[in-house]
């Protein structure tokens, strides 16, 4: 079983176990998330945009390591720091592509079942409807990270695919600080207030028999940005150990490790 399959039964799990925790206590669990959760995500967000500030100079982290190791040198340390580094970031971006690729297949059944519902049966549903758009949605958002890591993601190449292996490692560093990093600052900051003020609210559908997740569906944006950051992380750590003459972990194969 792989590591999203995993995942995505222990999301599961704890989703029914909350369920079963509500239909147990008369509704005490719902009446908690309504009362409480907006303050608690208020809190969470904070702690978080403070601990990206916090930890966002290491982002410079590999440009200092690349002049190190030009100038004198790669030292093991730092090597294994990037190799691991570099894994754990790949196998972040696996493990939920591996886990959101079921709602690919999720993602044909529902739309063949609203299809069915409408042009034969004369009925439709609202929840299935949306969910069409949730499963869209989160397929591509949260697979953005290890579809950089694969080269999946849609670009004009004329050149890259021409360069030598150092030539494409400087293109990647550069690419990461010059373009990916600044693009996904903008979405962050653009989409703060954006999904701070669903959270606030709880936003739901605007059809009355919609889903109630809509705070929820946001909350990607700002998540797909994070993922960007973090595999074009571990796309520069990989650059800059091909730069320095050191061996790079091949993109995906400590990640594909079956449990």
């Amino acid at each position: 079983m792989r590591s999203g399959d995993v995942l995505l039964v222990l999301i599961v799990a704890a989703s029914l176990a909350l369920i079963a925790a509500d239909g147990a206590t008369g509704g005490a669990v719902q009446a908690w998330i309504a009362a409480n959760l907006s303050a608690v995500a208020a809190w969470a967000g904070d702690f978080l945009v403070l601990l990206g500030l916090v930890l966002s100079p290491l982002l410079a982290l590999p440009l200092i390591l690349l002049i190190w190791g030009r100038v004198s040198g790669l030292p093991p340390l730092a090597e294994r720091v990037l190799t691991r580094t570099t894994q754990m970031l790949d196998a972040i971006s696996e493990t939920l592509s591996d886990a959101v690729r079921w709602f690919a297949l999720a993602l044909v059944i529902v739309t063949v079942v609203v299809v069915i519902q409408r042009y034969v049966f004369g009925n439709s549903s609202t929840k299935l409807q949306e969910s069409v758009i949730y499963l869209h949605s989160l397929l591509f958002l949260l697979s953005a990270g290890a579809t950089l890591l694969h080269g999946g993601h849609v670009r004009v190449d004329v050149i890259y695919s021409k360069l030598s292996d150092q030539g494409k490692a400087w293109t990647d560093l550069f690419g990461y600080y010059l373009a990916l990093v600044p693009m996904c600052v903008l979405i962050l900051t653009t989409s703060r207030s954006y999904v701070g003020g669903a959270w606030r609210v709880l936003e739901s559908s605007r059809e009355s028999d919609g889903l109630p997740l809509v705070f929820a569906l946001k909350t990607a944006i700002p998540l797909f940005a994070v993922l960007l950051i973090l595999q074009g992380f571990a796309m520069t750590a990989r650059a800059v150990l091909t730069l320095c003459g050191r061996e790079a972990p091949v993109p995906g194969e400590p990640a594909r490790r079956e449990l």
